[in-house]
């Protein structure tokens, strides 16, 4: 999953960065609504984390801004602002979940986890293709009901050709989704993780989960 945080103070922007990382994903930091809007409107983002009181534009004018250009990525108004009549401000402007300040990082991680899974269309944090079973919540792989080791990158990417499966993900797509804007690494990234989970999914199984569409990318599918 890859996210967005837009909060103008810098060492909460830290926080709640690190807490999503720590959860695994992806995660780009901004500081401004003028910048949180170039950002949502350059990449797929599954959660954006928006503050309200903004420098340039306010966290409602970024959330209209958002949807008349067609961006559908969940947001969730994370503020200090808690009267009624933002919240129903927020949520009219576009926005999908309130959260007021002072928070719990326990709830803001829980929110984060359902608004992904909604987005999806998944009902539980369980996803499946033939034998094989991820559960983002709990971050475990099985295939055959073996249990199945891997890293946090390459669980990433499992996560999200699993969230899309049947859908043929280009490389840029999966880029997009696994690194954020920082990121400086190879060309041929993409291609080496797509080997680590062929080695660790599919190697030795007579079925094959993962496969190449050749010039265009991979799909996660059981055939």
């Amino acid at each position: 999953m890859r996210i967005l945080v837009v909060e103008d103070e810098k060492n909460m922007n830290r926080l709640i960065s690190e807490a999503m990382v720590d959860e695994g994903y992806s995660t780009d930091r901004c500081f401004d609504g003028a910048d949180a809007v170039e950002y949502a409107l350059a990449a797929d983002y599954d959660v954006i984390i928006l503050d309200v009181n903004l420098p340039k534009l306010d966290g409602f004018t970024v959330v209209e801004r958002l949807r008349a250009q067609g961006c559908a990525s969940p947001v969730l108004f994370l503020t200090a602002r808690d009267s009624v009549l933002d919240k129903v401000t927020g949520l009219e402007a576009g926005g999908d979940y309130y959260l007021t300040k002072p928070f719990s990082f326990d709830e803001l991680r829980a929110v984060v986890k359902v608004m992904a899974r909604k987005y999806t269309g998944n009902k539980t944090n369980e996803y499946q293709v033939g034998d094989l079973v991820v559960d983002t919540s709990a971050k475990t792989v099985t295939r055959g009901g073996a249990p199945v080791d891997l890293t946090s990158k390459e669980f990433a990417l499992l996560e999200y050709m699993i969230r899309n499966k049947g859908v043929v993900l280009s490389r840029e797509m999966i880029e997009n989704n696994l690194w954020n804007f920082d990121y400086e690494g190879g060309t041929n990234v993409v291609d080496v993780y797509i080997g680590y989970l062929r080695r660790k999914i599919d190697k030795g199984r007579d079925t094959k989960l993962i496969h190449t569409v050749w010039g265009t990318g991979w799909v996660l599918r059981e055939e």
